[in-house]
């Protein structure tokens, strides 16, 4: 019996073991289930981190696109006004050609040429856009003609343009010089 008693203790021993072995088994089991669930929890905070990232890049780029646009739109009126102030300043000359075309004697041939440099003048005009401002036999619009004079007219309804005195001009939807225009009364 003796042998006996020696080999139970040596038996059970080993039960013992497996029961301590089996909680720690759990015991990191249940701590592996607790660290999947803070390495999700931090995956998803790293996720909507990531998208709000992605969202401020996607807005900054729009804002950069739009940035980009509104300065090449600026630019694009800012030159379109340049060249109407250069035009602008070149209107007298044109004004005066067009006098010296009027009272021009016949049959001289410089007058040939003044003809030729008005044509010229008025072509270049046309390329840059510039347009004459229609206005004898039209109703007065104040944003395009000033008024200098009123005259009884029984052949115009009042209100209408009867004389244009100094051509007005337009570069594409601005105005230039409005008309100077006398009005039926």
């Amino acid at each position: 019996m003796t042998r006996r008693k020696q080999e139970q203790p040596s038996i059970e021993q080993p039960q013992s073991g497996l029961d301590e072995h089996a909680s720690q088994v759990e015991q990191p089991e249940s701590n592996l289930e607790a660290r999947i669930a803070a390495l999700e929890t931090q995956l998803s905070e790293t996720q909507a981190k990531a998208q709000e990232y992605l969202d401020a890049l996607q807005r900054e780029r729009a804002d950069f696109v739009n940035y980009r646009r509104r300065v090449e739109q600026e630019k694009e009126q800012m030159t379109q006004w340049m060249t109407g102030e250069t035009i602008k300043k070149l209107l007298p000359v044109l004004d005066d050609l067009e006098l010296a075309l009027a009272n021009r004697p016949a049959g001289e041939p410089w007058a040939n040429g003044v003809e030729l440099v008005y044509r010229k003048f008025q072509s270049i005009l046309e390329r840059e856009g510039v347009t004459r401002i229609e206005a004898e036999g039209k109703p007065f619009d104040p944003n395009l003609h000033e008024a200098i004079m009123q005259e009884a007219s029984e052949t115009h309804d009042p209100g209408v343009v009867t004389a244009v005195l100094r051509q007005g001009y337009l570069h594409g939807e601005r105005v230039l010089r409005p008309a100077l225009v006398k009005v039926a009364q």
